[in-house]
């Protein structure tokens, strides 16, 4: 019909119509494989699907964006870039989400690289934005400087790396990383990009010692790992005032009862226990903010200004040991980060 071919027209000639004349521009693509789904790990597209819906319900309802949940039956990394490739003229941002590390952060990065649109991978990207901004609260209640601060952090996988990559990025200087096969330095083999860049930016002393004897003196913790790692005397050997993120799901690290004994903050991955490390205080407003400003790529300053405008939502009068993130529910979140977003952009 004639209408909607002078639309058609119009973006054959240029392109970048499409994100007014369509519902492009507010669409964003909710993509797994099922590899690596949150507290269940490998179980599939179709068993997924349930929570990449419950993903794309929590885009609209909190950044009033339209998201599609897209469960890919491969695990696959060429495939699933060259689909993510197939799919990008459709929609205005790719939400990767649940998908095994370190296949995970090769196809954010070649993504990235490769299309104009942005692409956000919230396992790493939401948790470390939720996490530094957690962090930044924390340390303003216990009297703390970031940069003078050691944290050891335990789980050196995708979110783990990104975790880091943030806190370097504001200023820290002392992370001495875990992973399942014990301390990372020098001596252990770099073997993917994720692994290369945390030899090269974390642990400057070149500890070689346990977890538990990282912990002794240890400002702050972070774990997101798997359940039961810490016991009680870990967090009493820490340094006074010791922060503690345990967010392993659905059980984390230590007992938060256990260190609330010993640590002036404790936050978890749990909506049942205190300071939920909750990534829907940042992807819905990070979405709202790219979309709004036609952005094509994130980057760690845009992220880091994110996590300061979450903490930021959190006022002084409000600020205490059971609450260094604000609600899930605070509409003040979306608004705060998505203007954080455009300021990037």
């Amino acid at each position: 019909t004639p209408g909607v071919a002078r639309v058609c027209q119009a973006i054959h000639t240029d392109p970048r119509t499409a994100d007014t004349l369509t519902i492009r521009r507010n669409m964003v693509a909710v993509i797994t494989d099922g590899s690596a789904v949150l507290g269940l790990g490998n179980i599939g597209p179709k068993a997924a699907l349930p929570v990449m819906e419950g993903k794309a319900l929590l885009f609209k309802e909190f950044g009033g964006v339209d998201a599609f949940p897209i469960c890919l039956d491969t695990q696959d990394t060429e495939k699933i870039i060259e689909t993510c490739r197939f799919l990008a003229p459709t929609f205005g941002g790719i939400n990767l989400e649940d998908i095994s590390s370190p296949r995970c952060m090769e196809i954010e990065t070649r993504l990235a690289d490769e299309l104009d649109i942005p692409v956000f991978h919230d396992d790493q990207h939401g948790t470390a934005v939720v996490v530094l901004a957690a962090l930044r609260n924390a340390l303003k209640l216990v009297k703390k400087d970031l940069s003078k601060c050691r944290i050891v952090l335990n789980g050196a996988g995708a979110a783990g790396t990104a975790i880091a990559r943030l806190l370097v990025l504001a200023g820290c200087k002392e992370i001495i990383g875990f992973d399942s096969h014990g301390v990372i330095n020098n001596k252990r083999a770099a073997e993917n990009e994720m692994r290369r860049w945390f030899i090269a930016h974390c642990n400057p002393s070149q500890f070689e010692g346990t977890l538990a004897e990282a912990m002794k003196g240890a400002d702050v913790f972070i774990g997101v790992s798997a359940p039961n790692v810490l016991k009680e005397e870990d967090i009493a050997a820490m340094a006074k005032s010791a922060i503690v993120f345990a967010l392993a799901n659905p059980d984390p690290e230590i007992d938060p009862a256990l260190a609330r004994k010993h640590a002036a903050v404790v936050a978890t991955g749990r909506s049942d226990q205190p300071n939920q490390i909750n990534n829907v205080l940042a992807f819905p407003g990070i979405f709202r903010g790219l979309l709004d400003a036609g952005a094509s790529k994130i980057t760690d300053e845009l992220l880091v200004s994110c996590a300061e405008a979450i903490a930021a939502c959190v006022s002084d009068s409000q600020l205490n040991a059971s609450f260094i993130v604000p609600s899930v529910f605070d509409p003040a979140v979306v608004t705060s980060v998505a203007a954080a977003v455009k300021r990037c952009c």
